[in-house]
């Protein structure tokens, strides 16, 4: 074969081989890591982190960065799960309000994260500060306004609890009869958000504009696309996927806490990068980013597994991240 076809093709599959390799590897110490029960608790374990990845995706096609997004998460998780408890838990977020509509405070915790989305697209499209100073400030004041909201009577700053059976089963049931190849309800979600995702991706001016503003901004702009404009739609999609992922998050952990999404930004980022999205922007592909949660999710679960200190997960981990940054860059190079 082609030394150059193989080349060609361990660069364009790498991230595949990587994956296969660690599962591989896992399955050698321990082959009870292949069952459908391990592989499904996997999935629903990262099926929030998926959606926050592919929020994160958008802004990083376009040659940005968002450091809000964890934040957001926690925000949209306190917002829905304040207002889904059950009528007679003794702390209720709200003692005297009826119980709403499950899928009212589900859209207003979307809504909470499309509005972060905006501020932030305002900030860097109108303002024109960088996406990464832009982000900082958002994700500090988020977090502020979240925690003041925390922290109201007669709550004051207590984990929520006692949520409402309906919103759980959402992030915790299954969809068939409860078997090994039940699918949970979370992971359906999430193909169909990765579904719209890849549609806007491939398939809408959206998409094809959120490439070019990441691949040269310049050349977009005298091309006549509105970059201002586009970024704004952008960061509002993106931080729609956050607050969902936020109201899932809370549904399949049961509860909320102002401190929820901690560091998921960086989760994201980290997936998306190792997935093949570019750190100089404009690349980047749905598979991709799915398999890199992936990547990271097996780390977490399958190295824990077999009984590898997380310390050394830590590790593992920065290294992956280190080589799939330095991988990028000496493609970026390459082209130029």
């Amino acid at each position: 074969m082609n030394t150059k076809k193989v080349g060609n093709f361990v660069t364009q599959n790498a991230i595949y081989m990587v994956l296969i390799v660690l599962v591989i590897g896992i399955a050698i110490s321990d082959p009870r890591f292949l069952s459908i029960d391990i592989l499904r608790d996997i999935l629903l374990q990262n099926s929030t982190r998926a959606i926050i990845a592919l929020g994160m995706a958008f802004i990083l096609i376009t040659g940005g960065t968002d450091l809000s997004a964890g934040r957001v998460v926690g925000l949209t998780a306190v917002l829905s799960a304040s207002m889904l408890q059950i009528s007679d838990y003794p702390r209720r977020f709200f003692p005297d309000m009826p119980d709403l509509p499950l899928w009212a405070p589900i859209l207003i915790g979307i809504l909470a994260g499309l509005v972060v989305g905006l501020l932030n697209g305002w900030i860097v499209s109108r303002l024109s500060v960088p996406p990464f100073i832009a982000t900082l400030g958002t994700m500090v004041i988020v977090y502020g306004a979240n925690s003041i909201y925390f922290d109201l009577k007669p709550n004051e700053s207590q984990p929520i609890a006692g949520l409402r059976k309906d919103f759980t089963n959402i992030g915790t049931g299954y969809f068939g009869s409860g078997g090994s190849y039940s699918i949970p309800y979370i992971v359906l979600i999430a193909i169909i958000v990765a579904l719209i995702v890849w549609v806007v991706f491939n398939k809408t001016r959206l998409g094809k504009n959120m490439y070019a503003i990441g691949g040269n901004i310049q050349a977009a702009t005298v091309s006549g696309i509105n970059v201002k404009r586009n970024l704004l739609y952008i960061y509002a999609f993106a931080g729609a996927l956050y607050g969902l992922g936020g109201v899932l998050e809370a549904a399949r952990t049961g509860g909320a806490t102002n401190n929820y999404g901690n560091m998921y930004e960086l989760d994201a980022i980290a997936a998306c990068v190792v997935g093949g999205v570019s750190t100089a922007g404009g690349i980047g592909t749905v598979p991709g980013v799915l398999v890199g949660v992936l990547i990271f999710g097996v780390i977490n679960y399958g190295l824990t597994f077999i009984g590898v200190s997380p310390y050394w997960q830590l590790i593992i981990k920065g290294l992956i991240i280190v080589a799939a940054v330095a991988f990028d860059i000496r493609k970026y190079l390459a082209k130029k």
